[in-house]
């Protein structure tokens, strides 16, 4: 980076020098290769992700009800209990995801503070079995959210290699790399 700064016409200043010399000092003192212990956490996370399907979580721990569907679909919807609800409580899903999970599974939509469970609804479809398949794809979609959210990829050695240079100039406190 080469900073030209003229006296006139100067959107950088002097201040904005010091600023930046400073972000560069916390840049380099946050060194990614120093005692990474969630590394660990990340590396079993990323296993299970890659084995988790559709009947990882067992459906015996789900408690499913069924209810009258709202908006149109004429006589089916007022006569017939389609819409289907899936009561997941945390303390039966918790142990077997990933614990770098559990953060990302309690921050989405379909968390119930009170009763400590997920609580997915799926009303799309005229036939209950279609709206019970349609939650547990939700909850799927769900804990493979927060897998995206939460973990990261695996780095290749050359971009590592690269990043470990990128650390080495920043700790030598120059502007210019």
């Amino acid at each position: 980076m080469i900073f030209n700064i003229s006296t006139r016409q100067s959107s950088l200043t002097f201040k904005h020098l010091r600023t930046l010399r400073t972000s560069t000092y916390s840049l380099a003192s946050r060194n990614p290769f120093e005692g990474n212990e969630n590394e660990a956490d990340q590396a079993v996370a990323r296993d299970w992700l890659k084995t988790f399907g559709r009947n990882t979580i067992p459906r015996k721990s789900c408690a499913i009800s069924f209810s009258r569907s709202s908006g149109p679909g004429g006589q089916n919807v007022n006569k017939v209990n389609s819409k289907a609800t899936l009561r997941l409580p945390l303390r039966e899903l918790l142990p077997s995801v990933p614990n770098i999970l559990h953060g990302q599974i309690k921050a989405s939509q379909y968390y119930a503070e009170k009763s400590e469970c997920l609580v997915i609804q799926a009303d799309g479809n005229r036939k209950q079995a279609d709206n019970v398949e349609a939650c547990f794809t939700k909850l799927q979609h769900l804990i493979l959210g927060a897998g995206r959210a939460t973990v990261t990829g695996e780095t290749s050695p050359e971009q590592l290699e690269k990043v470990k240079r990128l650390y080495e100039c920043l700790g030598s406190h120059s502007l210019i790399c």
